[in-house]
């Protein structure tokens, strides 16, 4: 029996020192994947300072990139996930120039780095910032994105350095986390030609062009997607003829964006779905959406 409990305990031993070493290891290379640093010809954009360039640049910030889904409504910075998750502390950043934002210290070329390329001024990944959906954004338009976020009232709120808990940064070293998926710059094109959009309009180009954002939760098939335990994220439903929209009018789709109920009397959750901000889009660009939508095939749902 003694020598049962002996061996038990050196495989136990054994067994702690490699989740040990593998926590370590894959710390050390996560440690080295955030602090990597990019190399690539910048990118070069007038931002511009009229009015309807800024108006315009409000538009798209307010109702189809969604960045106060992360950084706030105020875009003064929110917490993404604290030391109670488990995770360690993520904050997204404060992105005016008040007291703790970016937005006194970023140059032009620091909007476009961190917007197109996911990368900090000083080189260094940026956490979880979709910008794979921003490479698809007309150049010019992020442009007017980047001067209507330089108008922003300042919020003083000081935002804690990111520091991520041992084992998320044992998960992504080990790849049991997609490099990608947590750090976007591994997944970008950065030497690719900057976006044009299709001329505007009730059209499917345009239409599609919109609808960027919404493969972000919808799949890039917009057919759906599972449930993610891991993440905690629900599933999402399928956009296309192959789903519940087959059975909807433009009426139907134009009045759910815009009072968060569908057809049926489901009440959308703005935290999971953001209905407010694009619902609050013109009538016209949701009917382009719902033209883009109408031309896609019918697919399974991805569940």
């Amino acid at each position: 029996m003694k020598k049962v409990l002996k061996w038990f305990g050196i495989v136990l031993g054994a067994l702690i020192g490699l989740v040990v070493i593998g926590l370590i290891v894959g710390s050390t290379r996560a440690n080295g994947f955030m602090t990597q640093e990019w190399d690539y010809p910048p990118d070069t954009v007038a931002i511009p300072t009229d009015t309807e360039s800024i108006a315009r640049g409000q538009y798209m910030v307010d109702h189809f990139m969604l960045c106060a889904d992360c950084h706030g409504p105020d875009l003064g910075g929110a917490e993404f996930f604290s030391v109670e998750d488990g995770a360690g502390t993520l904050w997204a950043p404060n992105l005016t120039s008040g007291n703790g934002g970016i937005g006194v210290a970023y140059t032009d070329a620091d909007w476009l780095r961190a917007l197109r390329h996911g990368i900090r001024p000083n080189g260094e990944n940026l956490i979880i910032m979709p910008s794979e959906f921003y490479t698809l954004v007309d150049i010019n338009e992020m442009a007017g994105m980047i001067a209507y976020l330089k108008t922003l009232p300042p919020v003083d709120r000081e935002i804690p350095t990111r520091d991520l808990a041992l084992m998320p940064k044992a998960m992504l070293g080990l790849g049991i986390i997609p490099t990608g998926d947590f750090l976007v710059a591994h997944k970008i094109d950065h030497a690719a030609t900057p976006a044009s959009a299709p001329d505007p309009g009730v059209n499917v180009e345009y239409g599609e062009y919109l609808a960027m954002v919404c493969t972000a939760c919808h799949g890039p098939d917009l057919a759906g997607m599972p449930a993610d335990p891991d993440s905690g994220s629900a599933a999402t439903p399928n956009l296309t003829l192959g789903g519940e929209l087959q059975a909807w009018s433009e009426a139907d789709f134009i009045t759910t964006l815009q009072t968060g109920v569908t057809p049926s009397g489901h009440e959308l959750v703005d935290r999971m779905m953001p209905w407010t901000r694009i619902g609050s889009a013109t009538e016209g660009d949701l009917r382009t959406i719902w033209m883009y939508l109408q031309s896609l095939p019918a697919l399974p749902s991805n569940q």
